[in-house]
């Protein structure tokens, strides 16, 4: 049985909270000997300077020398234990949540949780958490000042606490504009891709001025909005750039006033000037990082809930593999996100080693079928059962082992052909070529410029034409053996060449007694199948032998819209 969301992230979190006690209890001494500083100007100006003694001065300067580097060591360590932090947190989460994430059928919702994953990574080994790390000693410093004299620490608690609230002011007038510059900003950019992925419709076209023109509307939108609250947040950062020197020469205005009337030490009104330093120093580091420990903090929530909620339901044990016999019982779905069904009530069975087209106009349904027969996406009622076993109940590594399937929009990933074809799994060089020879690929990949160890798909790797990519996804679909195949428009991008050896295939599969589903809308792969379905408006128009419906179907015996 497969570890459910829950355990991986509650097994991280428990690994990141031990780690995390270690950094705090290295960022309590580290800022208890951030005191050496002040304690060594205390002793200096109240003892050595008075008492005029060299030898004094010499064993504190190396005593404070020590701490100090020390105190280095410290910070050293700590940075080192925050990077290894992240890098645990990343190898505990990375790949469940990319496995989860694959299996997802919410892919465009579940895909910022790679971005939050590098979010929380990013904040642990950088300044966001050294600023929380630091930032409870803030008391404890404001309570040594106030030792000093309850004066400074008047100051001092007051001045921090007017710097704290400009912050906060800042952050909640700004944020509502920064988030809509953010917005605008990737929208623009989203827009800018599509534009250079499109590059070749805009030079022929002449898109370009009308398309830059587009782009840069939404830029300037977006730059405005920056500027409103860039503008905003600069007033209230100069509010407190004034503020912070001020509270500095009120410290030592009042230091001063106190020494004069022999309240206290020269050496303590230098040591709070000290001390207020370095008690303001964790509260403006947290300052700066507020928004990034908001956007962390709503990373971390996104996480918790993708990995507490959804749980994978828990498979009873390993299937045997499937004959290849489909049941589809009154499916009804819709596209995800939407609620308006696509596909309604559609019922069919096949035997193990029957074939079937699908066909039928645009919008009709036929992606949205083939998704549901494979289980990428979820009907919102009734199933679809291989082998009397719905598809939902099969682990999606196993269920995958005897599923072929090639989408319309065909997607290679970067490495070689064979690992393509090979699933990217444990490579069987036989069954490799056996389905590369199957789909008539074969020639094709020996004349590339390393064969079956080409790269394919990178920026520096060879690019394959869209009919070749096509059958490359084809042997992938047909690699293992599968019991059950759908293909989607496998024709869409083949030449005359490449449909007869379509036309073959699945007459081997026939042959192989494999089950066989083809969404297509060539009369050549009608007549290759024992039935059709006609889809109409996400329903079964027809549904009959292939033959008998090529007979009475009369708009479908040259060539049925996509």
């Amino acid at each position: 049985m497969t570890e459910n969301r829950s355990s991986t992230f509650q097994k991280a979190v428990s690994a990141v909270r031990s780690q995390l006690g270690i950094v705090l209890g290295f960022s309590f001494f580290l800022n208890l000997l951030m005191l050496t500083v002040p304690l060594y100007m205390l002793q200096v100006y109240d003892r050595v300077l008075t008492a005029g003694s060299v030898p004094t001065l010499m064993a504190l300067t190396l005593v404070a020398v020590g701490l100090v580097l020390m105190a280095s060591v410290l910070e050293w360590v700590r940075s080192r234990l925050l990077v290894r932090l992240a890098a645990l947190m990343e190898q505990g989460l990375e790949v469940p949540l990319l496995q989860q994430l694959l299996q997802s059928r919410n892919e465009q919702a579940d895909r910022q949780r790679l971005a939050d994953m590098e979010r929380v990574s990013g904040f642990l080994s950088g300044a966001g958490v050294l600023a929380l790390c630091d930032a409870p000693w803030l008391p404890v410093y404001l309570l040594v000042i106030t030792a000093l004299h309850p004066v400074l620490g008047l100051i001092a608690t007051v001045g921090a606490v007017v710097l704290a609230l400009v912050a906060l002011v800042s952050d909640r007038t700004t944020r509502e504009l920064l988030i809509t510059a953010s917005g605008l900003r990737t929208k623009a950019s989203r827009f800018a891709e599509r534009a250079l992925d499109n590059a070749e419709v805009t030079r022929t076209l002449g898109m370009a001025g009308g398309l830059v023109k587009h782009w840069q509307e939404q830029r300037v939108q977006a730059s405005e909005s920056h500027f409103r609250a860039s503008d905003q947040g600069g007033n209230y950062q100069a509010i407190g750039k004034f503020l912070r020197p001020v509270l500095q020469i009120s410290m030592l205005g009042a230091g001063a006033v106190l020494v004069l009337n022999q309240q206290m030490t020269a050496g303590a009104m230098v040591a709070g000037s000290i001390l207020l330093g370095r008690a303001l120093a964790p509260l403006e580091m947290t300052i700066g990082q507020l928004r990034n420990i908001r956007l962390t903090r709503q990373a971390w929530r996104d996480l918790m809930e993708f990995f507490t909620t959804s749980e994978q339901p828990a498979s009873s044990m390993p299937l045997p593999r499937p004959a290849g016999e489909l049941t589809v019982e009154k499916l009804v779905a819709p596209v995800p996100g939407s609620e308006r069904p696509v596909i309604k009530g559609i019922g069919f069975s096949l035997q193990a080693g029957e074939s079937l087209a699908v066909v039928g106009h645009s919008a009709s349904g036929k992606s949205t079928l083939a998704r549901l027969l494979t289980g990428s996406w979820a009907p919102s009622s009734g199933a679809v059962r291989l082998d009397g076993a719905d598809v939902s109940q099969w682990q999606r590594e196993e269920l995958g082992h005897w599923l072929g399937y090639l989408p319309q929009d065909v997607e290679l990933f970067p490495g070689t052909v064979r690992d393509n074809i090979a699933r990217f799994g444990d490579v069987d060089a036989e069954e490799v070529v056996r389905v590369a020879r199957m789909a008539d690929i074969h020639e094709l990949i020996l004349s590339l410029p390393d064969g079956y160890e080409t790269l394919i798909e990178t920026t520096s790797g060879f690019h394959l034409s869209g009919g070749q990519r096509q059958r490359v996804a084809l042997a992938r679909a047909l690699y293992g053996n599968p019991s059950f195949i759908v293909l989607d428009e496998p024709d869409a991008s083949l030449d005359r060449v490449g449909e007869q050896a379509l036309v073959q295939v699945l007459q081997q599969l026939k042959e192989n007694k494999t089950t066989v589903v083809v969404i297509t809308h060539r009369p050549t792969l009608l007549r290759c199948v024992d039935k059709v379905l006609v889809l109409a408006n996400g329903c079964i128009e027809h549904f009959g032998e292939a033959r008998q419906t090529l007979t009475s179907v009369s708009d479908t015996r040259q060539e049925v819209a996509v």
